[in-house]
């Protein structure tokens, strides 16, 4: 029941900060990585072993739709649903696509910042954002966004939670 007007009470308006736009890139050759092998197994061992095309084809053109589905839906819908915000208390971040996380970080909880560039990220120029907090629902990652961007937003969440100062347990 909302009855309280304490901003830890009062539900906030979404995010405003989309992620760089080549985070649909990016998500889309992680999505080709993922889809392509089935693909390429089914189509060589329906060549390699005729007997069994009737098996083999037919899971090569599933598995190839279900990709393609996957690799042209997926991260643009990523894109439309990540968020992230700070403002000076807390870190609000939405993340997901079928499964769909909003999380509310106070800066007092925070234990560490960090920032992440996996050899993907790094070919687009990109690099997560990570904050660990002593949460049992696991750390708040705000990925995708442009190298120099992360790197400020690293220095300002590490200012801010010292200037917090608080238990971050």
């Amino acid at each position: 029941m909302w009855t309280s007007k304490s901003p830890a009470t009062v539900p906030a308006p979404p995010p405003r900060h989309r992620l760089d736009r080549r985070a649909i890139r990016w998500w889309t050759a992680v999505a080709l990585l993922w889809a392509l092998p089935p693909v390429v197994v089914f189509g060589v061992l329906a060549l390699v072993i005729p007997p069994t095309r009737f098996v083999f084809v037919p899971l090569a053109l599933a598995s190839g739709v279900v990709g393609a589905v996957y690799v042209v839906v997926m991260p643009r819908w990523r894109y439309r649903v990540h968020r992230w915000e700070v403002t000076e208390d807390v870190v609000y971040a939405r993340s997901g696509w079928l499964w769909q996380k909003w999380r509310v970080t106070p800066l007092s909880r925070v234990q560490t910042v960090d920032s992440l560039r996996g050899p993907v990220q790094q070919a687009f120029g990109l690099t997560g954002v990570t904050l660990t907090t002593a949460s049992t629902a696991g750390a708040v990652t705000i990925p995708g966004l442009d190298r120099a961007l992360a790197e400020r937003l690293v220095e300002e969440l590490g200012r801010a939670v010292r200037r917090h100062g608080g238990d971050a347990t």
